[in-house]
């Protein structure tokens, strides 16, 4: 199974740039081009969040518009800057009919023979994540339903401090608890977030965790206690998972855009081109 995720999009109506400077249009346009292109087919794509930058009615239907070309599957969970109301109202089919009842934007999917579950981790109004009691026993239930069946959460606000800390004091709050869940749980095989902007990887408590970089622009690398937020112009890139057969799981970024090759290491009669 290949999964590809998507992160923080930041779409906005009219192809308005985010920032004054970034055409997120464009960029998500080149990523869905890209995931449309790999071979073997992305089996499905998770959407980790901030898929809009205003969340307005009107950013969802320009995202609606840059999704329709995508042609796997894809579930959503929404970050700080999207409206979980504005979110299901444009897509009636994909989210709302898909998402747990209740306030929060979660889903499960079972098709696969890795297990997706998206949580809600927004708090309205704020930057900062938390998962709340109810989600937390939602999140408990759904895992006790599968118990062997190898399992990847996404969401939006990474559990772990990145060395960045403007992006730091916004991630989930109280994350000790989701923790205390999946120790329970060991089916858990990774938890794949966005927010920050970045590629970042580490393991919480025996369990896996990464950040996927934006298919825009990404949060400047810098370590500094009182650096400035600020955004570079890197390289896009998107996240893909892959469960192999034996069932290992690994992790691989794929850049977006045009490069030279691919060209072979060897001839035609397997000597190693010098």
């Amino acid at each position: 199974m290949i999964l590809a995720q998507l992160t923080d999009l930041h779409i906005k109506a009219g192809r308005r740039l985010a920032y004054g400077r970034v055409d997120t249009a464009a960029f998500l346009a080149a990523a869905v081009d890209h995931l449309n292109a790999l071979r073997p087919a992305v089996d499905a794509v998770i959407l980790s969040g901030d898929l809009t930058d205003g969340g307005t009615p009107e950013d969802g239907a320009a995202l609606r518009d840059l999704l329709a070309a995508l042609r796997a599957p894809w579930l959503a969970v929404p970050g700080n800057h999207d409206d979980r109301a504005a979110l299901r109202a444009t897509f009636p089919s994909e989210i709302d009919r898909r998402t747990a009842p209740g306030p929060f934007i979660q889903v499960v999917e079972d098709r696969f023979p890795l297990r997706l579950i998206g949580l809600d981790t927004t708090v309205p109004g704020q930057p900062h994540g938390r998962l709340c009691a109810e989600r937390l026993a939602w999140l408990e239930a759904r895992l006790a339903e599968a118990p062997t069946t190898p399992t990847l959460i996404f969401q939006h606000h990474p559990p772990f401090e990145t060395g960045l800390r403007h992006m730091d004091v916004q991630n989930l709050r109280a994350a000790d608890a989701l923790f205390e869940v999946l120790a329970r749980h060991p089916q858990v095989r990774h938890v794949a977030c966005g927010h920050v902007h970045r590629a970042v990887e580490t393991t919480v408590r025996g369990v896996g965790v990464s950040i996927a970089p934006s298919p825009a622009h990404a949060v400047t690398l810098d370590f500094h206690p009182d650096a400035a937020p600020s955004f570079t112009l890197e390289p896009p890139m998107i996240r893909l998972f892959r469960l192999d057969p034996a069932g290992m799981l690994t992790s691989h970024l794929s850049a977006v855009g045009r490069f030279d090759g691919p060209y072979p290491f060897f001839t035609p009669d397997g000597g190693l081109i010098a």
